[in-house]
């Protein structure tokens, strides 16, 4: 298949609470074209929020909320056993109080991501990925629904008469069936760019990726995410800005409705 043209590098942020820092949020901003914002279930507070969105509207970056679990002390990577009705009520919650923030600041949010365990249970779960849809397109319908890239997610996105952008990840590795391999695996991430380059490149110039068993698997992806709390977050925003320019593929953060 042809390769991509425009494609969106995206990153986590404001994921610090109270005077507890995380993350090199001002820095990777100079690198990346979106930026998805925690709500303060896993990560983040009101103060955070609101000074991380202001720093995003300074870098003319687009920015989403990034809602999770109730999970400070895990920071939202362990699952939780929550029904329908109480994922749905969470997104909304923590859309409403990003789009809220945000508009204070005179920025409109164009999306929404979800984070940790919630997102990779929604990957493959049907119930769950129909909630957080329906969270979203209840607030607010002209957001974008970011999702792993052939999931649930971006299936009941798509049900749900949303935008979608299909997202693909610079630091993981994947499984045969499209899925990211678990962090508990003792190759899951990538430790530097120069590891995950191929990788990338493969993604976008191709459209499928080698998974860590060997399978060609199809992964077409809008938008690609850098961990920002991970220490090498600097290192893998600036090879994929160069990647993206040596590929002559134009960078664009993502865009409502």
């Amino acid at each position: 298949m042809a390769g991509k043209s425009v494609v969106d590098i995206n990153c986590d942020m404001g994921e610090s609470y109270g005077v507890y820092r995380l993350g090199q949020d001002q820095e990777l901003l100079r690198y990346v074209s979106s930026v998805s914002i925690a709500c303060g279930f896993h990560a983040g507070d009101p103060s955070v929020m609101r000074e991380t969105i202001a720093l995003a509207r300074a870098a003319k970056v687009s920015i989403g909320a990034h809602p999770g679990y109730p999970d400070l002390m895990g920071f939202g990577r362990r699952l939780m056993q929550l029904s329908p009705t109480e994922v749905f009520d969470a997104i909304v919650y923590q859309v409403g109080a990003f789009l809220g923030v945000a508009k204070s600041l005179g920025v409109a949010g164009t999306h929404v991501k979800a984070h940790g365990a919630l997102y990779n249970l929604a990957v493959s779960d049907v119930v769950v990925a129909q909630a957080v849809a329906q969270a979203v397109r209840a607030v607010d319908d002209q957001l974008i629904l970011v999702g792993l890239a052939n999931s649930r997610l971006i299936e009941a996105g798509l049900a749900q008469g949303l935008k979608v952008s299909r997202e693909a990840f610079v630091d993981r590795r994947y499984q045969a069936d499209g899925s990211l391999v678990p962090r508990s695996h003792p190759h899951a991430l990538y430790h530097s760019f120069g590891e995950a380059r191929d990788q990338v490149k493969e993604i976008l110039t191709t459209g499928f990726v080698t998974a860590i068993t060997g399978e060609k698997v199809p992964v077409v992806a809008d938008t690609f995410c850098v961990h920002g709390e991970g220490p090498h977050a600097l290192e893998f925003a600036r090879g994929m800005v160069a990647l993206v320019a040596e590929q002559n593929i134009t960078l664009s953060g993502l865009k409502r409705l």
